[in-house]
């Protein structure tokens, strides 16, 4: 990931660029996948082995204050963290605990034209997202998102 891009996603939310949030911003993009927090201290103690577990989730805890990143929770509570801030979906496999991104813009336009003639009562709808759970039929998508 580019620096100069990861500094330009700190300062246009008006955050301090520090190094330590720098190197938290490149590792969550680097792995991509809806790390856990544990993930993206392991892999960011392999260059930063000095940066404490607590400035870890202290860092990511704001990025999600900033709308920098989203946090997932899967059903088990399990908290993990996506970068794709794109309006999307996920897909959880509840047997590889995987989460995969599910883009479906008809899917968007049919729960946003929903919402629109069928209204919460004394609530204002700001966002929506849908987790898709479930299992992998197919034995070789388990082996595959096992290892993302």
């Amino acid at each position: 990931m580019d620096y100069n891009y990861l500094i330009k996603m700190l300062t246009d939310k008006g955050l301090k660029v520090t190094p330590q949030r720098v190197a938290v911003l490149e590792v969550l993009h680097e792995i991509r996948n809806h790390p856990s927090a544990e993930q993206v201290r392991q892999q960011l103690h392999l260059r930063h082995p000095n940066i404490a577990i607590g400035t870890i989730y202290n860092i990511l805890e704001t990025f999600c204050e900033y709308g920098i990143i989203k946090k997932i929770k899967t059903d088990s509570d399990y908290v993990r963290y996506d970068v794709e801030m794109e309006r999307h979906h996920h897909i959880y496999c509840e047997s590889c605990n995987s989460i995969e991104n599910y883009f479906d813009p008809e899917l968007d336009e049919l729960i946003s034209s929903y919402f629109k003639y069928k209204k919460i009562p004394n609530f204002q709808i700001k966002d929506f997202n849908l987790q898709i759970v479930g299992n992998y039929t197919n034995e070789q998508n388990v082996k595959t998102n096992q290892n993302e």
